[in-house]
């Protein structure tokens, strides 16, 4: 069961000073989903990538690359 995107969320968390906890809370969700995000295990909606994308200031398709 391979993942059907790259997430390179990540990279650009951790270039912005940002903990997972950080990032969740900024954008609403639990760390555990975060942490699954950058593992690849889960495929954000569409609201919340754009709120990952404007919170760690990256466009969206370079922090999740569709296979």
């Amino acid at each position: 069961m391979g993942a059907d995107f790259v997430c390179n969320l990540k990279v650009y968390r951790t270039a912005q000073g940002l903990t997972q906890e950080q990032l969740a809370e900024i954008v609403g969700v639990r760390r555990e989903t975060i942490m699954r995000l950058e593992k690849a295990q889960y495929n954000p909606s569409l609201k919340l990538a754009i709120d990952i994308s404007r919170a760690v200031k990256a466009p969206i398709e370079d922090i999740f690359v569709f296979k």
